[in-house]
């Protein structure tokens, strides 16, 4: 019932900054949890960064923590993932997932039921 929509994605230089947005369809009231993977090129996909309902938990991949902020604003129905001081190795696809079922690790893709299409992020050097 829940669609997921990223934007934001783009060319940035090494050390630059991007800001990426993930809307959903209809109402959060029963999503719990939201979070970013990504896919490098040829390589699995990772996970990046989770947020819960509240905001105050968050959680990120040791690669990314102290560069990558993510934020929720249940109103908008809309989550955010600021990334800062971007590397090569950021280069990649980068997906929005929600969870509505109230339960699973938040770092795990088998934590979530919902997946937007992903969006590409190309960080030249």
């Amino acid at each position: 019932q829940v669609q997921l929509v990223e934007s934001g994605g783009g060319l940035v230089q090494a050390g630059g900054s991007l800001r990426l947005s993930c809307a959903a369809s209809r109402g959060t009231f029963s999503i719990y949890a939201m979070g970013w993977f990504r896919r490098a090129p040829g390589k699995e996909r990772e996970f990046v960064a989770a947020i819960g309902w509240s905001s105050t938990n968050t959680y990120y991949a040791d690669s990314v923590k102290g560069r990558f902020t993510i934020s929720r604003d249940n109103a908008k129905n809309t989550v955010y993932l600021q990334m800062n001081s971007l590397k090569p190795e950021d280069t990649a696809v980068y997906y929005c997932a929600a969870n509505s079922l109230g339960y699973g690790s938040s770092w795990l893709e088998s934590g979530y039921d919902y997946w937007g299409q992903g969006t590409q992020v190309t960080i030249s050097s």
